[in-house]
């Protein structure tokens, strides 16, 4: 009797010590998460391609230029559409927009 009880300690305090996982089982799921890891960096890479290519288009406004076109990207104007139409309160928040700034763009209008 003491030896069934020992023998139910012992595996409960060692149960997660011992996998119980074969290993066609582990390999599923290395397999698995390889498999997502790949998806991720695609999208993390095209993501970058976007913003690139958003901030390039930000420049061709009149006095934006590399510092100041991401300045407004980050601050979620994406298009030039989106800087042109924004309010000027708005634009003057921005870090590295100023008035002068502010005031070329709005003759675009």
């Amino acid at each position: 009797m003491i030896s069934k009880f020992l023998s139910k300690l012992k595996s409960i305090f060692f149960k997660s010590a011992v996998s119980t996982e074969t290993p066609l089982k582990k390999e599923k799921k290395a397999a698995k998460s390889v498999k997502t890891k790949s998806k991720t960096k695609t999208k993390t890479k095209t993501k970058a391609v976007n913003s690139k290519k958003n901030i390039e288009t930000l420049t061709s406004l009149p006095g934006v230029g590399a510092k100041s076109a991401k300045a407004l990207y980050e601050a979620g104007f994406k298009t030039t559409k989106a800087v042109i139409a924004a309010d000027e309160k708005d634009l003057l928040a921005v870090s590295g927009v100023g008035i002068n700034l502010v005031k070329k763009l709005k003759k675009l209008k």
